[in-house]
């Protein structure tokens, strides 16, 4: 696996240098990659030198600006994973946060809910193994760095998993612009889920149905609805902000 770019690298190399397998580097080399680069030697790191070329490979030509590190492939994370990540949770007596994106298929935007799950404290992040996009490079250039740190839990059932969530005691709060109620009057500092659709179409109907709750989020412009991965930031700093006030 491929991480590349100045921030996702210097994420990883200041979060768990010990992934890093190769540090490949653009000739010439860029003047704002040198303190990274100090880094890297004083780490023993051997860096190796290349052309664009070379590099626009290894990134698929996505902007990688001047350095890729190959890495070691992330552990995928499974249903049992998630099982034993609640129980931890249970017995510490912390109230889950979760993420589930029902078939997002841009990389970007599976990079961007990621590193915004990061930010506010998102214990998990669940995906289809079908019909939406997986941990790809891209991925992890625009989670600069946060994929390689939350647990990704790809499920081969999203509709058995979301049943299985409900028995947890985890409260499933889905988005839908034809809810009646809106984020803002909603209480969002228990043990919940969000479950946010794909880009085009949504939630699916199924996945509406086995949600416990739909809210909106207001919209005070011309445009009906924000993009998936601006939507998800503002329903997850709601639910951190209304944390924090309660001090969990």
């Amino acid at each position: 696996m491929y991480v590349f770019g100045l921030h996702a690298c210097q994420h990883l190399l200041a979060k768990d240098s010990s992934q890093i397998i190769e540090v490949w580097l653009q000739q010439p080399v860029n003047a704002h990659l040198n303190p990274l680069i100090l880094l890297l030697n004083q780490q023993g790191f051997r860096l190796q030198y290349c052309n664009k070329k070379t590099l626009d490979k290894f990134s698929e030509d996505s902007p990688h600006q001047g350095i890729v590190m190959r890495c070691k492939v992330q552990t995928h994370y499974d249903e049992q994973d998630l099982a034993r990540l609640l129980s931890q949770k249970h017995q510490q007596r912390l109230v889950p946060l979760l993420l589930v994106l029902d078939g997002v298929k841009d990389p970007h935007n599976l990079g961007a809910c990621l590193r915004t799950a990061d930010g506010t404290g998102v214990d998990a992040v669940i995906i289809p193994k079908d019909r939406a996009v997986a941990l790809t490079s891209t991925v992890h250039k625009v989670a600069c760095g946060a994929a390689q740190f939350i647990p990704v839990i790809q499920v081969t059932n999203l509709a058995r998993q979301l049943k299985w969530l409900k028995q947890q005691g985890v409260w499933l709060i889905g988005t839908s612009d034809a809810a009646s109620q809106s984020l803002y009057q909603t209480e969002l500092s228990g043990a919940l889920a969000w479950v946010m659709g794909e880009e085009q179409k949504g939630l699916r109907r199924l996945t509406q149905t086995l949600c416990d709750q739909l809210v909106s989020i207001p919209m005070q412009g011309s445009v009906e609805s924000l993009n998936v991965s601006v939507a998800t930031a503002v329903c997850l700093y709601e639910s951190l902000r209304q944390r924090l006030n309660k001090g969990c």
